[in-house]
């Protein structure tokens, strides 16, 4: 199916330096896309292909999600939520570490199983699975590590005290730059979240485990916020940057309606704090559902258009 160009991304990108979306419908295939072969940066949404690698490990025995692991307090990633912020030692799941890594974006979780099934494991994957432009650089320590390098500081520099709102800064690291961090399209994303919602990410069992994961994300206010009916659902990961806001998910409708929607959008402001980046993210994904789903009433009618237009 051929990729829509839809001009009303242009006022949901208003006050954007760039904005990049893919939406599909995952039943007929119908695109709908802007920019959305461009390459853009993860951030967090690179544990979506985390998540697969260690399903898919499982799956091969390489792994049992039961085994519990202890994660020390010492050494552990730097982040806003989950075992990274807690104070304690802290005995748990790889299941309970995915939902953690997942729902919460804990880094520490995250690098915890980063650490176990390898970032070149997790890019073997995603080739095997036919996704040659997603390509992980590194974990969420690296990444951190990487803000140090760039600036020229210690490797023990405590990286709180950096303002990455700074322009002189931000604009200094390669994590922003889609050309030397983790990396994707939006179309990839889309292409992804399909195959898990297909059951061929991984086993059918684990694809239902990664969609009932997918489901319990709680952030609801960037993919969540352009859906606000009870009866619809969305499913999803959240990325945030410096300049970089993001969100891929899968929205449903209870007429069985689904659409993969990834949007990433680059930012003007050097804020921790962007509500109105936020808000585009919401509106532009929802104007590119609404257009797939008109385009599905449109082809369900006598004489209708075909779906591949």
């Amino acid at each position: 199916m051929t990729t829509q160009a839809v001009d009303e991304f242009a006022p949901a990108f208003e006050g954007a330096s760039a904005g990049y979306v893919h939406a599909v419908d995952l039943r007929s295939g119908v695109e709908i896309g802007h920019g959305a072969d461009e390459p853009v940066v993860l951030a967090s949404v690179f544990k979506v292909p985390v998540l697969v690698e260690l399903f898919r490990q499982a799956d091969q025995g390489r792994l049992q999600f039961t085994e519990q692991v202890t994660v020390p307090v010492a050494g552990r990633t730097e982040g806003p939520f989950g075992l990274s912020v807690m104070r304690d030692p802290a005995t748990m799941s790889w299941r309970d570490l995915a939902w953690l890594m997942m729902s919460l974006s804990d880094n520490e979780a995250t690098d915890v199983i980063c650490d176990r099934i390898g970032i070149d494991s997790v890019n073997d994957a995603l080739r095997d699975l036919g996704l040659f432009q997603t390509v992980l650089v590194g974990n969420c320590r690296d990444l951190f590590q990487s803000v140090s390098v760039d600036l020229g500081l210690p490797a023990d520099t405590d990286l709180d005290a950096i303002d990455v709102t700074d322009p002189a800064v931000a604009d200094r690291l390669r994590l922003v730059d889609p050309l030397s961090t983790s990396r994707s399209t939006p179309r990839e994303l889309t292409a992804l979240l399909g195959l898990i919602w297909a059951d061929q990410a991984a086993s059918a069992d684990s694809c239902a485990a990664m969609r009932r994961i997918l489901g319990q994300q709680v952030w609801p206010h960037r993919l969540a916020a352009g859906f606000p009916e009870d009866d619809v659902s969305t499913s999803g990961k959240t990325g945030t940057l410096p300049l970089w806001r993001n969100e891929a998910g899968v929205v449903e409708y209870p007429d069985g309606g689904r659409y993969a929607v990834a949007v990433f959008l680059r930012s003007r402001r050097h804020t921790q704090k962007d509500p109105a980046a936020d808000s585009a993210i919401a509106r532009s994904a929802r104007v590119a559902v609404d257009a797939l789903r008109e385009i599905t009433r449109a082809t369900a009618q006598p004489g209708g258009p075909p779906s591949s237009m």
